[in-house]
């Protein structure tokens, strides 16, 4: 199945009809040429309006942790943009909703096959962490994110970079220390 092939099951889906009729087309990008591929949580509201995904302040600070600008990170053809669902999913009492269960499951394999040339999947917050290391991950998401040298090459685990958690930023410096620059050494080495 081709990309466009794919996306018009994904707007005929049952799943995701309630979205394909209020004019909502799903928020991802795919390329053959991808070597880079972004597993976040879902478009929050501000992307799925814009169809513009990372599209935020957190799309602010993933840039930054990256070391590319918005041109590169939205124009790269070495750069996919997959997260664990193409649909914002609502607000909930503390933040979005999580993705729906089952989403990842039914498409990210077939978008997976239309990029041979992938090397690493960053892995943005715990439920692509779940989805992707499953039975590898540690006991939570600073362990795993602390532990990120064993599940390279082919995934980097990271902390959602969402301004609600500067907290964690604070209490974790190690992050920023070694995490970040494996990142921009990974990113530098795949995005020419």
């Amino acid at each position: 199945m081709d990309l466009e092939a794919i996306k018009q099951a994904m707007r005929e889906d049952e799943m995701n009809r309630d979205y394909t009729q209020h004019g909502i087309d799903p928020l991802f990008a795919v390329n053959p040429q991808a070597r880079l591929v972004i597993v976040g949580q879902a478009p929050g509201k501000k992307a799925q309006d814009s169809q513009l995904y990372w599209n935020d302040l957190s799309g602010d600070r993933l840039r930054q942790w990256m070391g590319i600008d918005r041109e590169t990170f939205y124009n790269s053809p070495y750069i996919a943009q997959m997260p664990m669902d193409f649909y914002f999913p609502g607000k909930g009492k503390s933040g979005d909703l999580p993705p729906r269960k089952g989403f990842a499951q039914k498409w990210h394999p077939m978008l997976l096959d239309l990029m041979p040339e992938v090397e690493t999947i960053l892995l943005i917050g715990a439920y692509s962490q779940k989805y992707y290391l499953g039975d590898t991950r540690q006991k939570n998401l600073t362990e795993t994110v602390k532990h990120y040298q064993d599940y390279l090459q082919r995934y980097l685990p990271l902390v959602h970079p969402s301004p609600l958690n500067v907290g964690w930023l604070k209490k974790n410096p190690w992050f920023e220390a070694e995490v970040i620059p494996e990142l921009q050494g990974l990113v530098s080495r795949l995005i020419p």
